[in-house]
């Protein structure tokens, strides 16, 4: 069914068909190379603090705990938000306008923690940061409403594509301006990246179709009774706790003990994301189609889990960075996977819910890790917080082979390999 013509900018007066169809295609030619900046732009500042923000607030004095606390709070806003966010974007239609917000929650979180050492207002603008996250599910909407229906998995994997490479560059240079300038300048590029998003959020084009699924708290509590989704948003829990405990929350520290920089911790964490990018394709296309789904799950939480047993006897930054890249192809394995089989055995009007509800409920694995991680780092040392959190990885692919109940061959869905984040 063809767009209609009057939701597009600056269209003029249309004086016949052939104009408005030359029109429309000028609009389809920018809207998706737009989107998908604002969307790389939006990432970007969302992560440029992300390697180095544990030790800056213990830097700042912080305890672990309280430093695994304002870590932890981007998750547990998240988790809090997602589904509302989801349910009134749809009551209003109004997709772009959240977007905006998203972008501009994100220009407060790195510009008030660039200018407020208090550790109480880092941890309010981190869960202000976690509330522009929680705009994501907008994001991916409203670029899949560009696209037909049968082209979703395109639209996903197109939007998931800069996803990660905001997130990769925003590692990247936010730990090289940390550590050529200062602590504050990845969160100044933060803030200026994320606001240069945010003018151009004002020219993305809205576009809501009445007929698409929508998320309604009715939905969300019909579906989260469903054993397979609690299952595998039991494992997703404990596969975030196990990420936000390590890569996004505190080996950063530990790389910090063993003589990195700023820099060596936003190339620890890039070099982590990256593969994880990798193994999020071949997980998906190949390696699940050759051995299951269940195993390749398994697979990851072993990897994930054994590499953080390992970090306690680590005593080289360089052999710390390759554990983690052999963790991020772990992560890769299983993170794809786990959000199809969230979605794969449901009816089609019931998927949107049943994702949105997945993404929701995940968020307590990113409060709970890096919180665990810190009270462990002050009752204990961060090196048994480590093994600990390593052997629940380890424990927790066991505990998918005893729950998950899928045949040896079952077949991925194209949605699979699109990379979750946020």
């Amino acid at each position: 069914m063809r767009e209609s013509l009057w939701k597009l900018p600056d269209v003029g007066l249309i004086r016949n068909e052939s104009e408005g169809e030359l029109l429309l295609t000028q609009a389809k030619s920018y809207r998706i190379p737009l989107f998908c900046g604002v969307t790389l732009l939006f990432w970007f500042s969302m992560y440029t603090c992300v390697p180095i923000l544990a030790a800056y607030v213990e830097y700042l004095g912080a305890s672990h705990k309280m430093a695994g606390m304002i870590v932890g709070m981007y998750g547990l806003s998240q988790m809090l938000l997602r589904i509302p966010v989801g349910i009134v974007s749809d009551l209003f239609h109004k997709r772009r306008l959240f977007i905006t917000f998203g972008l501009l929650f994100s220009v407060f979180s790195c510009a008030g923690i660039l200018v407020s050492h208090e550790l109480t207002w880092v941890l309010i603008l981190r869960a202000l940061a976690g509330a522009a996250a929680a705009t994501w599910v907008d994001f991916t909407i409203l670029f899949a409403s560009y696209y037909k229906k049968e082209e979703t998995t395109k639209a996903m994997g197109t939007i998931s594509f800069y996803n990660s490479m905001g997130q990769m560059l925003g590692i990247l240079c936010g730990g090289w301006f940390a550590d050529v300038f200062s602590w504050e300048a990845s969160f100044l590029i933060g803030a200026a990246v994320g606001t240069v998003g945010f003018a151009a959020s004002f020219f993305l084009v809205e576009k809501f179709d009445e007929s698409a699924q929508k998320i309604t708290y009715a939905g969300v509590k019909e579906v989260a009774s469903d054993r397979i989704l609690l299952t595998v948003s039991l494992l997703a829990i404990l596969f975030q706790l196990l990420t936000f405990a390590t890569v996004f929350g505190f080996t950063p520290v530990y790389a910090q003990e063993l003589g990195a920089t700023k820099l060596d911790m936003g190339w620890l964490t890039f070099c982590s994301t990256f593969p994880m990018a990798i193994a999020s394709w071949i997980g998906g296309s190949y390696v699940s189609q050759k051995y299951g789904e269940k195993k390749v799950i398994i697979l990851g939480f072993i990897l994930t889990g054994v590499c953080t047993v390992l970090i306690p006897v680590l005593s080289s930054f360089w052999l710390l960075l390759l554990t983690q890249a052999i963790a991020g192809f772990g992560r890769g394995f299983a993170t794809p996977l786990l959000m199809s089989l969230s979605i794969k055995h449901m009816d089609v009007g019931k998927r949107a819910t049943a994702m949105g509800f997945y993404q929701a409920i995940y968020g307590l694995g990113m409060f709970l890790g890096p919180l665990f991680m810190g009270i462990a780092g002050d009752v204990l040392t961060l090196k048994q917080g480590f093994f600990i959190v390593g052997l629940l990885g380890c424990l927790t692919a066991w505990l998918a082979y005893k729950i998950l109940r899928l045949g040896p061959d079952s077949k991925p869905l194209p949605a699979q390999r699109q990379k979750l984040q946020g």
